[in-house]
C-alpha cells in the first residue's frame, strides 16, 4: 500500500478508488486500498471487491466521498506493487516539534530490493469475467483482507472529513442527575471518542465550561470541533450569550463548523425569519472575531421542505439536517441506512448546489417501538452499522452515552442514545 496525496475543493467530493475500462458488460473483481481506525492508529489495509458493470465505459471502483468545508489536501492509500526481497536504508534521525507529526521516509530506490527471491512476482491484476448485457451495476466489498497491511494515515489537513467511515459524536458534558461533569472526566470521554476513530466532536451549547474543557481535551487527542449555540424557549435573544462565550474563547483553528440552533424552528423555539435574522448576526460576530469557516443550522428533513428555499438556504454555508429513521415509523433498524441516505438525497435538493451534513443520526437501545422501528441494543448494532455504511463519512452518531438526566420523552427512548460502544 501506497500513500496518494490529492488536492480537494470544498464540499462533497470523490476521490481515489481503482479505474477501469471495459469493452462490454463485465464482471470485475479487483484489490483496492482503504483504510482501517483503531484507536489512534490508522492501518491501510487491501480488500477485495466485485463490481458489476453493466455496459463499455469507463469506471472508478471503491472511491472515498467525503465532505470539506474549504480546499483540503487529504493522503489516501493505494494499491501498488513491491518487488519482493529484502530492502535497507541507511538509519535518519528525524526531531518533531509539534504533535501529531506524520513523517514519511525517504527511499530512493523503493522497488529495487537489495536481494533478489528465487520465486517470480505477481502483480495485482484486475480479473473480469463476462456478464449479461442487462446486469445492473452493484458495487459488493467483500470482508477478506489482504496480508498485506502496512500502516499509514488518510486523515485530512483540515475542514470536515472522516477517517473511515465515522466523522462525528455528539457530546453533552452532563452527568447522569444532569450536573457538570468534572474536568477530568471530560478529558476521559473525548480520549475515548479519539480512541474509536472519529475526527470531530459536535458541541451544542456552552455552559459546564464546555469551550474549555472539550477545547483543551480535543486538542490534546487531535480532533476537530463543530460548535453549537443552543436557542431554547427564550428564543434567540436568550441564546446571545453563547455567542459573546465563542467569540472570547476563540479557538478558531479547532472549528470547522458553528451551528446556531438545534431544532429550533420544530421545537417552536423560533420562527424562521428570526432564525435566519440570528444566524446572519451570529455570522457577523464570529466573522469579526476572527473566525472563516462555515456556520449553519439544523432542523428535520421537513423544516428544510417548508422553510429551506425561502428563508434558511441563503443564510447557510452547508445544510445541516437530524436525520433520525427510528422517528419514521415504516423503518426497521435494518433499513436505516438506506433511509439516511434516502434524506440525505432529498436534503440535497433543497439549496441549490450546496453540500449536506448529517448532524445527528443514530438508533434508541431501550424504549418503546414506533411501529417498525423497534429500539434495543441488537437493533442499535445493526442501525449504526447500516447508518455508517451508507453516510457515516458526513455524519455526527448520536450520542456518546445515555442521557439520563433528559425527560423520557415520546416512545420512553429520550435518554438512551448512547452508542460510543457501537465503535
Amino acid at each position: 500500500v501506497a500513500g496518494t496525496t490529492t488536492s480537494l475543493a470544498s464540499g462533497t467530493q470523490t476521490y481515489g478508488g481503482v479505474t477501469t475500462i471495459v469493452e462490454t458488460s463485465t464482471t470485475v473483481t479487483c484489490p483496492y486500498a482503504t483504510v482501517s481506525p483503531s484507536g489512534s492508529t490508522v492501518t491501510s489495509i487491501i480488500q477485495t471487491t466485485t463490481y458489476v458493470c453493466p455496459e463499455a465505459g469507463t469506471y472508478t471502483i471503491a472511491p472515498t466521498t467525503t465532505y470539506v468545508p474549504s480546499n483540503t489536501v487529504v493522503t489516501y492509500p493505494t494499491v501498488s506493487t513491491v518487488t519482493p526481497g529484502t530492502y535497507t536504508h541507511s538509519a535518519i534521525t528525524v526531531t518533531a516539534t509539534v504533535t501529531d507529526y506524520t513523517y514519511t521516509c525517504p527511499f530512493a530506490n523503493a522497488n529495487e530490493p537489495t536481494s533478489t527471491p528465487a520465486a517470480a512476482t505477481t502483480s495485482a491484476v484486475v480479473v473480469t469475467t463476462p456478464a449479461p448485457a442487462t446486469t445492473t451495476a452493484a458495487a459488493v466489498t467483500s470482508s477478506v483482507q489482504s496480508s498485506t497491511v502496512a500502516s499509514s494515515s488518510a486523515a485530512a489537513s483540515s475542514g470536515v472529513s472522516a477517517s473511515g467511515n465515522s466523522m462525528g459524536m455528539t457530546y453533552t458534558p452532563y452527568s447522569n442527575s444532569g450536573g457538570c461533569k468534572s474536568k477530568a472526566t471530560v478529558e476521559s470521554d473525548i480520549e475515548t471518542i479519539a480512541n474509536k476513530g472519529f475526527t470531530h466532536i459536535r458541541l451544542y451549547s456552552t455552559d459546564c465550561s464546555t469551550l474549555e474543557y472539550v477545547g483543551a481535551a480535543a486538542s490534546k487527542y487531535g480532533l476537530k470541533l463543530i460548535l453549537g449555540v443552543y436557542i431554547s424557549s427564550t428564543g434567540t435573544s436568550g441564546a446571545q450569550d453563547q455567542v459573546t462565550a465563542i467569540t472570547e474563547w476563540g479557538q478558531w483553528s479547532m472549528v470547522t463548523l458553528i451551528v446556531v440552533g438545534n431544532e429550533a424552528i420544530s421545537d417552536g423555539y423560533a420562527t424562521a425569519s428570526e432564525l435566519a435574522t440570528f444566524i446572519s448576526s451570529c455570522k457577523s460576530s464570529f466573522e469579526a472575531a476572527g473566525y472563516t469557516g462555515q456556520v449553519t443550522t439544523t432542523e428535520p428533513i421537513d423544516i428544510w421542505q417548508e422553510y429551506g428555499s425561502s428563508t434558511l438556504c441563503s443564510v447557510v454555508d452547508v445544510l445541516g439536517a437530524n436525520i433520525h429513521p427510528f422517528f419514521n415509523s415504516e423503518t426497521t433498524a435494518a433499513e436505516a441506512g438506506t433511509f439516511a441516505a434516502s434524506e440525505v438525497a432529498l436534503l440535497k435538493k433543497i439549496c441549490t448546489n450546496m453540500d449536506v451534513i448529517n448532524l445527528e443520526t443514530g438508533w434508541p437501545s431501550k424504549g418503546n417501538a414506533n411501529g417498525a422501528a423497534v429500539p434495543g441494543a441488537t437493533e442499535q448494532a445493526t442501525a449504526i452499522k447500516g447508518i455508517r455504511e451508507s453516510v457515516g463519512e458526513l455524519s455526527v452518531f448520536f450520542s456518546y452515552a445515555n442521557d439520563l438526566w433528559k425527560d423520557p420523552g415520546e416512545y420512553d427512548v429520550e435518554q438512551y442514545w448512547g452508542c460510543i460502544d457501537q465503535f
